[in-house]
């Protein structure tokens, strides 16, 4: 059943005082990698997010700071300003700011306290997982930090990356809960991808009819995609969707577990987070190479910004040929490029007031409406899903069950996260 076009509105707008919006900022949020501010005192960063245009620098002592861009004396951009002894000064008329966004110092009133008198709007920051995060909500409101097993094991066993999406935040994240479309746009990967060919979830997912079954989790939904397999059994591949906007993508075989996090910029933009990590082991150098060039759900960036190389501008770099091969099934190469191409063209905002959706959708039906319900019971005191970080401490799976077996029972112990202990995947149980 489509919805309507104001509440289509409702779930797509993110700036402040909307609906989702005020829901959004009662989470901490994922803004930067922590390497984009490499040192004390680096280059400043341009950020916007829930369509707040923000500033983050990192200062003389190493604290990150996320304030508000412009100046509060006359509208410049801090962008362009000085990143020195431990503050941003503006480089107009000498106004300085601390990692607070307190004024620290106007120099042509030196002496009179008028600099305190002024402070810019600032987010708490704090690092984890080699990811800056932000908390832009009511500072009695925060919750404790994330606990995503991603961003507690070792540096080296974990890979994280940004991309630009130039589409609404949803758009993006449905098709990250959407597990039918696999059989059709990724199939050509499947088979030739070095971390998915040989897998039971190469083989099985040839079965273009799964039946779905979705149920509500402590932080979102578990989503579990039955396919047939050998005689007697299915293949369940069982996704983890954690609110607001993260989704935990079901191993293939023993190769690491992935996830994305689909971060609003504004209503027409949005960044797609990649993580890729092995709970018990470093990445290889093999596939930290293949992640750097671009491979499987990750893309390659044109130098020096986080646009993908094959963007809509070029239109997705598609090759008929290869279309009509199958080698990739729409033409367009890589699974997170074959994703990003079909989102980004139903336009920046899609009309879901003419849809016409199927069995298969219930877990976007049921993601849609669980959002708006936890925005709606704000205002009546009742804290959303997903604030407490154990309900961050899942995974997601892929296994083999006799059928008759609820797939929550049967890989209940495949669900669970832990920090050093290998994931087994793709098992018969």
């Amino acid at each position: 059943m489509a919805i309507s076009s104001q509440t289509n509105l409702e779930l797509t707008q993110t700036g402040p005082g909307t609906l989702m919006g005020n829901l959004f900022r009662r989470y901490w949020i994922p803004i930067l990698i922590s390497s984009e501010l490499p040192t004390p005192d680096s280059n400043p960063i341009r950020v916007k997010v829930l369509s707040e245009k923000l500033l983050a620098f990192r200062d003389s002592k190493g604290k990150v700071g996320l304030i508000d861009e412009f100046c509060a004396h006359r509208g410049v951009s801090l962008w362009f300003g000085r990143n020195e002894e431990s503050g941003i000064r503006c480089p107009y008329h000498g106004w300085k700011y601390d990692v607070n966004g307190q004024c620290v110092d106007v120099p042509s009133e030196e002496g009179n306290g008028f600099n305190q008198k002024i402070k810019l709007v600032s987010y708490p920051c704090i690092e984890q997982g080699g990811v800056v995060w932000a908390f832009m909500g009511k500072k009695e409101e925060m919750p404790d930090l994330p606990k995503f097993e991603w961003n507690l094991v070792p540096s080296e066993n974990c890979y994280v990356s940004k991309r630009l999406q130039e589409n609404n935040y949803l758009q993006a994240m449905e098709g990250g809960i959407d597990s039918s479309h696999v059989s059709f746009l990724h199939s050509g990967e499947l088979h030739t991808d070095p971390l998915h060919k040989g897998t039971k979830g190469a083989k099985f997912q040839g079965d273009r009819k799964p039946q779905f079954e979705v149920q509500e989790s402590d932080g979102g939904l578990l989503i579990g995609a039955r396919r047939n397999a050998e005689e007697g059994s299915y293949y369940w591949r069982i996704s983890q969707w954690i609110m607001p906007w993260y989704t935990m993508i079901p191993p293939y075989g023993d190769n690491a577990l992935n996830g994305h996090a689909f971060v609003p910029i504004d209503d027409e933009n949005c960044w797609v987070w990649s993580t890729t990590y092995k709970p018990a082991q470093a990445l290889s150098k093999e596939e930290i190479y293949s992640m750097d060039n671009g491979e499987g759900m990750y893309a390659q960036l044109i130098p020096g910004t986080y646009l993908p190389v094959a963007n809509k501008r070029n239109d997705y770099l598609i090759d008929r040929d290869l279309q009509k091969s199958g080698r990739y099934y729409s033409g367009v190469k890589g699974i997170g490029m074959q994703d990003a191409s079909l989102q980004e063209c139903m336009g920046p905002i899609q009309d879901r007031s003419l849809e016409n959706l199927v069995s298969t959708d219930n877990a976007i039906i049921m993601a849609r409406n669980r959002l708006l319900k936890a925005a709606k019971n704000l205002d009546k005191g009742i804290a959303p899903p997903a604030l407490n970080p154990d309900s961050h401490f899942v995974r997601s799976a892929s296994v083999q069950l006799p059928i008759g077996t609820p797939f929550k029972e049967g890989a209940a112990d495949s669900l669970k996260a832990n920090p050093g202990k290998t994931h087994v995947s793709e098992h018969s149980v």
